[in-house]
């Protein structure tokens, strides 16, 4: 009986509930008081789980008083457990294949100049849809063949670069205030990303003695606000580029009303010619 009452169990049951369906199987129809002596569960208790059993439609109860109960039959319930059991099996067999492990891809720094290019012409040498860059003049000349080669294999190439660049493919925008930002930050800015899936930006420094440090990822948030802030100066520079008497007019010479307004009057683009 012991094994019956653990076998039930591992089907759902608890240990009142398997007493008391064996219990119904040796005596049917019966009552709660019988069901009670028969199966040593206490009687409240008996009369508890012969209401659970019977929302579960294991145990029949009789619309004559006193109310007496019937069992379902061990086959009936035994091919019902297995229609629950290929159910469950045939839904996880189906939908848990679909959980995916949640992984935040890590920012990389990188240092060290020559790790630094190593990884931007790795970075670049691995597009195949897109790839959006911002940099300056004399870094581009470091990756200018990679970037061909890329446009080569039919990669849309969208470029921002700080002073003139001469090249034949790609979209080009060129950033003014070069030199007044490059002494601001000491260094020069390089933001990429390809595919919209990786992403690099740092600071190259100007001096070659200096500490110069980027950041690779691949995590989602960084590539869309890195996307976001090439594509948002390429948006700035369309319309400076179509608009200059206007924007002379509204915001001064270096657009100095601008960054006035957005970053104070004192500050240290408007300190630094």
């Amino acid at each position: 009986m012991t094994k019956l009452i653990d076998s039930l169990k591992e089907i759902g049951f608890n240990t009142y509930e398997a007493k008391v369906y064996l219990a119904l199987l040796k005596k049917h129809p019966a009552t709660g008081y019988e069901i009670s002596k028969l199966s040593e569960v206490p009687q409240a208790r008996a009369y508890d789980t012969l209401n659970v059993l019977t929302q579960k439609g294991i145990v029949t109860a009789t619309l004559e008083k006193p109310v007496r109960y019937i069992p379902i039959k061990p086959k009936e319930l035994t091919q019902n457990y297995k229609k629950h059991i290929n159910h469950n099996i045939d839904y996880l067999e189906k939908h848990l294949p679909e959980v995916k492990e949640e992984i935040l891809e890590p920012i990389i720094p990188i240092s060290n100049k020559a790790n630094i290019m190593s990884k931007i012409i790795d970075t670049i040498n691995s597009a195949k849809k897109s790839i959006y860059i911002e940099l300056w003049a004399k870094d581009f000349k470091l990756f200018e063949q990679e970037l061909l080669n890329a446009y080569n294999r039919n990669v849309e190439i969208r470029i921002i670069s700080f002073e003139k660049i001469h090249t034949n493919f790609g979209l080009v925008y060129e950033h003014p205030f070069v030199k007044r930002i490059e002494n601001c930050i000491n260094g020069r800015i390089i933001a990429l990303v390809i595919d919209d899936s990786e992403a690099i930006y740092g600071k190259i420094a100007s001096n070659d003695n200096s500490q110069t440090n980027i950041f690779y990822t691949q995590n989602t948030d960084f590539v869309f606000l890195t996307k976001e802030f090439i594509t948002h100066d390429m948006m700035l520079l369309d319309i400076q580029s179509n608009f200059p008497k206007e924007l002379m007019y509204t915001y001064g010479n270096g657009m100095k009303h601008l960054h006035d307004k957005i970053y104070g009057a004192n500050n240290i683009y408007t300190k630094i010619k």
